[in-house]
């Protein structure tokens, strides 16, 4: 399948970046989000993250000047149409998301494949939103998106072997490393990543250590180029409460059980970096 335009729904942190790459990469993207003043504040975003690429000399402003081109803006789902490829990039609530896909089936081109960027929701449910299931696939990236080479590719139950490998080609074209992983709970990153900011969690709640000690432990002791607590403030508190959630209730193991302490910080508020406090006080 010949993947030209990509329509990238949100224009957030990870939308943005999808964005950023796949006109990087010479696709013509059309960025959707619900208010124009989302799309303003992304696209900033994506030229501020570009003009550091050339200042680093990693980006002419030439090639900057001409993915930037590629960028249309949309604040309508039905622009889907233009698309062959559509990255849904939303917040991470099942029932929103399966009403994005619901509007997507109508308004896309009948040869569009449909993928979400979920970091845990089940893809097969998120297909059965649609009439095209065998279209319908997990593209999980990583953040942030311009910097880290990896990207989850999830099979729904109907997902088809042609969508899987026009997903991953389309994916080296990237410059990122496609990695195939079936649709569980979690998948492979969060499944492993977000129990072990859990019992990081859970052994400041206990006393065990400080947070600057738990951290400096997978620090210096596991060479882990960030500690667990300040990983998870950069996530978000709410982010990781909600995929733990998510484990929890899908695997239905007392292991995957939320911390006190993570429930009690985002009761308070207290949700990491973007609300500049959570395990941390950010300035």
């Amino acid at each position: 399948m010949n993947i030209k335009t990509v329509m990238v729904i949100g224009a957030g942190q990870m939308g943005g970046g999808i964005a950023q790459v796949c006109a990087q990469a010479g696709y013509n993207v059309i960025l959707n989000d619900l208010k124009d003043e989302f799309l303003t504040r992304g696209l900033s975003v994506i030229e501020k993250n570009m003009n550091r690429a050339v200042s680093k000399e990693k980006m002419t402003e030439e090639d900057k000047n001409a993915s930037l081109g590629r960028i249309t803006r949309s604040t309508d789902l039905n622009d889907a149409k233009n698309a062959d490829l559509v990255i849904e990039a939303a917040v991470e609530n099942m029932a929103i998301k399966t009403k994005i896909f619901e509007t997507l089936d109508q308004a896309a081109p009948e040869h569009a494949i449909l993928a979400s960027n979920t970091s845990s929701l089940p893809i097969t449910e998120i297909a059965a939103a649609t009439k095209r299931p065998e279209q319908v696939i997990g593209m999980h990236f990583m953040n942030p998106v311009p910097v880290m080479k990896l990207v989850e590719i999830i099979r729904g139950l109907a997902t088809t072997d042609e969508v899987y490998q026009a997903i991953e080609e389309m994916t080296k074209t990237l410059n990122k490393a496609p990695v195939e992983v079936e649709d569980f709970p979690g998948f492979v990153s969060n499944r492993i990543l977000m129990p072990m900011i859990n019992e990081a969690i859970y052994t400041l709640y206990e006393g065990v250590a400080s947070k600057e000690a738990i951290d400096d432990v997978m620090k210096m002791g596991m060479n882990h180029p960030m500690g667990p607590l300040q990983l998870a403030d950069f996530i978000g508190l709410d982010t990781c409460l909600y995929i733990m959630e998510i484990l929890h209730e899908g695997f239905g193991d007392s292991k995957y059980r939320p911390c006190p302490l993570l429930r009690k910080y985002v009761k308070a508020g207290w949700l990491g970096k973007k609300t500049g406090r959570g395990f941390y006080i950010y300035e």
